[in-house]
């Protein structure tokens, strides 16, 4: 296991382009870091540039405490798992698992053992004679990652391995790659798309944005304590909704209610306002003892029933909110994930014993005390500074801790939230101290640690 350090790491074209742009992350030993952001954010480029793929422009990696920039691939002791598999289809499910080490001359007994091992971890050694053709896409999946376990790497790159798969089957595997990496606790990093990927497997997430870091910290803090309107709107699902809103005699002032100014926020003037939808309610059915409830009647366009709860599409009247920040948003995601994204639509998750049906005019209830406020101007949370460890802000002129919401994402607490400044270019990141969240299987037994690489460029490659 190593820990992996990017310090000011810029990846540069030859025409210019500049695909990430000064990034600085720590990866501690033993941690599962997930890189996530819409396409083209640089993600993929900068894992590829941990794994050697790709030559850092500028900059330094270190893994294990050394620079390894100069480094070939198969010289850094990672072993990296990719979204098509690569599985050789004319070899068993034995043999593509010990090929690596095949080709490095381990004796047959050790990769017998070490096969064997990553197996019985995989589920696999009912399958170790059959080939890729005659396995499933998650067998598959599961063969790709038991060839890098045996090799007994410093650190795993995973990039997007779920992505081939169907809905039902990424959530199974889902669950396997979490079990596995708390199994061997080796240091992970794991590039995704999908935030609900992002949110439930890592220990912190780093969210990017057009080649830089935007912010990195636990799921809890990236969803209760976004830096900017582009996190706030990447992380969560459905989508935080956004509104115009305007502050002004100690009072902020939204299309449908009127509610007292967060702390931090100040005498802002024109702002963006976002509500995440598990924050609105039936009026009828709205927790007790919330003191910063508000509730206002809306028409209900559409409602999408999921069983355990509604989703209700309402509109109101108001301007449209929009910034470059919420754009690339619905382009990545499209409109069903940016409801706001409309003028004067918006969406609210609530109990599935709420009897609001389409075409009703409905009381409806929203959480007051867990409103985000942007600047328009630069996407910046105004009250970021004012929450504390992952907890929204607070409403100013009221005291008291609120109840705890039982509809509320169960998410990690976070040992410290990560401060980071929005800056064109950007700025190194201070990390919080790590927080210690991978457990041993006291069962397991890692396999002792070998020299071996994946083959190079230029040895026989495998068909897909």
């Amino acid at each position: 296991m190593a820990d992996i350090a990017l310090h000011d790491v810029t990846k540069r074209y030859a025409d210019g382009t500049e695909a990430v742009k000064q990034l600085n992350l720590e990866i501690h030993d033993g941690e599962f870091m997930i890189l996530v952001g819409p396409s083209g954010c640089g993600k993929s480029t900068a894992l590829r540039m941990i794994a050697g793929l790709e030559d850092i422009s500028e900059g330094e990696l270190l893994i294990g405490g050394e620079v390894v920039n100069d480094r070939a691939p198969r010289d850094r002791d990672i072993a990296m798992v990719f979204q098509n598999y690569a599985l050789y289809p004319h070899m068993t499910v034995r043999e593509n698992m010990g090929f690596a080490l095949k080709l490095a001359k381990v004796s047959k007994q050790e990769i017998d053992e070490k096969v064997t091992h990553a197996a019985e971890i995989l589920d696999l050694k009912a399958h170790l004679d059959r080939k890729p053709s005659n396995l499933s896409g998650g067998q598959r999946q599961r063969v790709a990652m038991g060839r890098a376990i045996v090799r007994d790497p410093s650190a795993f790159l995973m990039d997007e391995p779920l992505s081939n798969l169907d809905a039902k089957l990424r959530v199974q595997m889902r669950t396997e790659v979490s079990r596995l990496q708390r199994e061997l606790a080796t240091t992970t990093v794991y590039v995704t798309h999908d935030q609900t990927e992002a949110m439930t497997l890592g220990d912190r997430v780093a969210v990017m944005r057009g080649g830089v870091l935007q912010q990195v910290d636990t799921p809890r803090v990236l969803y209760n304590s976004p830096v900017n309107i582009f996190v706030a709107g990447f992380i969560g699902s459905p989508a935080m909704n956004f509104f115009s809103g305007s502050v002004a005699g100690g009072k902020l002032k939204l299309p449908f209610a009127e509610v007292p100014v967060p702390d931090g926020v100040g005498d802002a003037g024109d702002v963006i306002v976002g509500i995440r939808p598990e924050d609105f309610e039936d009026a009828s059915l709205a927790p007790e003892g919330r003191r910063h409830g508000v509730e206002f009647d809306a028409p209900v366009e559409v409602l999408e029933s999921m069983g355990s709860e509604i989703y209700a599409y309402f509109s109101f009247e108001g301007d449209e909110v929009s910034s470059d920040e919420l754009a690339e948003l619905a382009r990545d995601s499209g409109v069903a994930e940016t409801p706001s994204g409309g003028a004067g639509r918006a969406v609210a998750r609530l109990n599935p014993e709420s009897e609001i049906g389409v075409g009703d005019k409905a009381r409806l209830w929203f959480d007051a005390g867990k409103l985000h406020v942007f600047d328009p101007s630069d996407g910046t949370n105004l009250a970021h500074e004012a929450a504390s460890e992952g907890e929204p802000p607070s409403v100013a002129g009221e005291e008291g801790e609120e109840p705890e919401d039982p509809r509320a994402t169960k998410i990690a607490q976070s040992p410290q939230q990560t401060k980071i400044q929005q800056v064109p270019q950007q700025t190194k990141i201070q990390q919080p101290p790590q927080e210690t969240k991978i457990q041993q299987s006291p069962q397991t037994t890692k396999a002792s640690k070998n020299p071996t690489a994946e083959p190079e460029a230029g040895d026989e490659s495998p068909a897909e």
